[in-house]
């Protein structure tokens, strides 16, 4: 065992040597990602998920996510610089750990980090002096000083000597064809300086450009002014767009031309709500994290509220559409297109489609939906799935009382959809342009 004094020096030489063993703890869209990554640049990866199902497929050379490609993963397996396992005694044998665990929220809108005391509780079980623990897990400020730095301090441990502790948050962008884990700028805040120039050493082997900071609860908070600044404007797009509804003027007009403002101003889109894992959850982190200190985030809070709410427009809008064509709702069939989160995605996460459902469900229409990326949805917990519809043919489309547009894939015939609806609601503008009286938009 050398001596504690060295530990630093010695990481230092096995990340530039590439020797160090990586370890990544969670197997989603930000863990796989780096875990390639890191292969990619030389490094031997262990990579651990609870999820038996997502070691097999990576054992198996098999990808479930559309950024990561299976050849990169057959490669890596292949090459023996992947191994995926559910066994965090694995972690004894790494040399660094970047933690990316899921951090939702409890139904009270509360932060659950319970992953990522899960994750720190099998890191102290299996702890080796001289390790770099990085947590990229989105999370309020405090979280890594507050929750983990005790937890791996026990045993007389000291961070910055005989362990490295940083934060760095993810921006993992799915589906974005520009931006990827090794080009989007890294934010690194440390424990202590010496953790910071570490964790800024490991991550600059595979990702292009490097933001330190002085801390670790700076970098907490980067990332969620990033996704409250979205959270907010995007509440604000969501409110202009009932106004102009009101006022009989077409939003989407309205933005377009904001939009050709060359300074001072930044177009944010309306629709039926916000989805994904990100911009609908890491607001409320700050949010409850300023409770804790009695002030209140009241930006935050009415974006949300304004946010929440677009599912019941949007059902409101449906509504009014087939009252126009002298339909009631209860009794109407409503096909639903595309019910992940955002455009050409498989995630369902936080989706505003599933809420859309249950609300026309509710309210007594009979709803099926069509989205090639997620072939099963459930709607409500502890109830079966609902299957995606086969295929879109002009006799399926009109069929339905009324085509119901919440997530704009790029596979979809816009025009050909529109000529063989009867009624048309488009909550993404994806009809632009197309004539139709029988097309409503948001």
């Amino acid at each position: 065992m050398p001596d504690n004094s060295n530990y630093k020096d010695i990481l230092t030489r096995k990340i530039a040597d590439k020797s160090a063993r990586i370890g990544v703890i969670g197997l989603g869209y930000v863990g796989l990602p780096l875990a390639v990554e890191f292969v990619g640049a030389g490094f031997d990866v262990t990579a651990i998920d609870l999820d038996q199902r997502k070691v097999e497929a990576i054992n198996q050379c098999r990808s479930y996510i559309k950024d990561v490609p299976g050849e990169a993963i057959r490669s890596a397996v292949e090459s023996g610089k992947l191994h995926a396992t559910t066994d965090y005694r694995a972690l004894r044998e790494v040399d660094t750990i970047s933690i990316c665990v899921p951090t939702p929220l409890r139904k009270t809108k509360d932060p659950d980090i319970s992953y990522i005391v899960s994750a720190t509780e099998s890191i102290a079980d299996n702890f080796r002096p001289g390790q770099l623990i990085v947590l990229e897990s989105t999370t309020y400020p405090g979280t890594t000083d507050e929750v983990i730095l005790p937890r791996l301090s026990t045993g007389g441990h000291t961070v910055g000597e005989d362990f490295f502790l940083a934060f760095s948050p993810e921006r993992v962008d799915p589906g974005n064809p520009h931006y990827h884990t090794g080009n989007i700028p890294k934010v690194i805040g440390g424990v202590t300086p010496v953790c910071g120039e570490l964790a800024v050493a490991l991550y600059s082997t595979v990702i292009e450009k490097i933001v330190p900071v002085s801390s670790t609860s700076t970098a907490e908070m980067v990332k969620l002014l990033e996704n409250t600044f979205r959270a907010v404007n995007i509440g604000m797009a969501n409110e202009l767009a009932i106004m102009c509804a009101k006022l009989g003027i077409d939003v989407w007009e309205v933005i377009d031309a904001a939009a050709t403002k060359p300074f001072g101003f930044m177009p944010f889109y309306p629709g039926p709500g916000l989805g994904g894992h990100c911009i609908p959850v890491d607001p409320h982190y700050l949010s409850w994290k300023l409770k804790t200190l009695d002030y209140k985030a009241r930006f935050i809070e009415l974006a949300s509220e304004i946010n929440t709410d677009m599912p019941n427009y949007v059902l409101d809008l449906v509504a009014d559409a087939l009252n126009d064509n002298s339909k009631a709702i209860r009794g109407s069939r409503v096909l639903v297109l595309g019910v992940t989160y955002k455009r050409d995605v498989e995630d369902v996460r936080e989706s505003p489609a599933i809420d859309i459902i249950n609300l026309l469900k509710s309210k007594g229409a009979q709803v099926d939906y069509h989205d090639p990326y997620a072939l099963t949805l459930q709607v409500i917990e502890g109830q079966p799935h609902l299957q995606s519809i086969p295929e879109l043919t002009d006799a399926a489309l009109g069929s339905y009382d009324a085509v119901l547009i919440t997530t704009d894939h790029t596979l979809y015939d816009w025009r050909w959809i529109a000529e063989n609806s009867q009624l048309l609601v488009d909550t993404r503008n994806a009809t632009k342009g197309l004539p139709g009286d029988n097309i409503r938009r948001l």
